[in-house]
């Protein structure tokens, strides 16, 4: 089954173009992956300075009361995902991704200290020099990463089993993943060049992580998912599919659609509109759509239907379908 291949990585990032369910997936593919006994964590970067409302950091006029709102938080019946990692459901846990807790954990380690790293966080100046270019900011977000990749169970195994990052835009993946090669370049030694090191390692071992690409059966989305899984092959992120979502039941037969189809003509020519026939040609694309993607992509295509009227849950329903069951 293809979801076996995602339940087998340390990392996984589900990227996609805004209103095209990312979230609802993020949220359905932890799910799924509780149920399949995984220790799961599901994370999404702060937005602006970094930092949410009421963080320990907000007495700073730098980091403005921000991520007020989280759609991924949502769904597990929050606001927002909290700042330090805490159990959101049996089985799966939730943390912002913040750039200055990064920061404060890579200071951490080279100081060994965790109190002087943080003293050092109240410094004015170094937060400036932390916020002032967008490379500092993703090397707090990866070292976040980093860490949670690296924490240790009580049973000796991993932690976090499964890491699932919600991206919020798909140039933020663009960035992310090819952060550490270009700082590499720029950065050859020294703890943050380890650090870095470190982390492409599971970053690009298709062993380990995995980018998603979340789209829906209508043309705009394609094309962009298109372009993206061109983008990302710049990256050295392995790309583990495309998760077509949405996808639509025809309701008719072959020589129904015919029949309709006729009659919609017939209506035209007499200059009438016909209710519902914008839902009728759907289909006709999310078809024509669905079968582009499978012409033009190099990946597994993996696909989650429409939830029937009166779906209790939305994500509960999704999860279901990953996992081949009966909703």
């Amino acid at each position: 089954m293809q979801f076996d291949s995602l339940l087998g990585k340390r990392i996984v990032l589900i990227t996609g173009k805004g209103g095209v369910g990312r979230s609802s997936v993020t949220a359905a593919i932890a799910q799924a992956a509780a149920r399949a006994g995984k220790r799961v964590l599901v994370t999404e970067m702060a937005d602006g300075a970094g930092q949410s409302k009421h963080s320990e950091y907000d007495d700073e006029p730098h980091n403005a009361a921000i991520h007020e709102y989280s759609p991924l938080a949502r769904l597990f019946g929050r606001e927002r995902l909290p700042e330090r990692k805490e159990e959101l459901m049996p089985g799966i846990s939730g943390s912002l991704l913040l750039p200055l807790y990064g920061h404060e954990l890579f200071l951490t380690s080279v100081f060994r200290v965790a109190a002087i790293a943080k003293a050092a966080l109240h410094s004015e100046a170094l937060r400036r020099l932390f916020q002032a270019a967008p490379s500092l900011r993703e090397i707090g977000i990866f070292y976040c990463l980093l860490t949670f990749l690296q924490a240790k169970h009580a049973d000796g195994g991993f932690e976090n089993e499964l890491i699932l990052v919600d991206m919020p835009a798909t140039g933020h993946a663009l960035a992310l993943t090819g952060l550490p090669r270009t700082l590499i370049n720029m950065v050859a030694r020294g703890p943050i060049a380890d650090a870095l090191r470190e982390g492409q390692a599971y970053l690009t071992d298709p062993a380990q992580s995995a980018t998603y690409v979340v789209t829906l059966p209508e043309a705009l989305p394609v094309s962009e998912t298109l372009e993206l899984l061109e983008g990302l092959k710049s990256s050295n992120m392995p790309i583990g599919g495309v998760i077509l979502n949405h996808v639509p039941r025809d309701p008719f037969t072959a020589e129904e659609r015919r029949e309709v189809a006729g009659m919609l003509d017939a209506a035209h020519a007499k200059e009438k509109g016909v209710l519902g026939e914008q839902s009728f040609r759907y289909f006709d694309e999310a078809k024509r759509e669905t079968e582009r993607l499978e012409r033009e992509i190099k990946v597994p295509l993996l696909r989650l239907p429409d939830a029937p009227p009166g779906c209790g849950s939305l994500v509960s329903f999704l999860a279901d379908s990953l996992l081949g069951g009966s909703p």
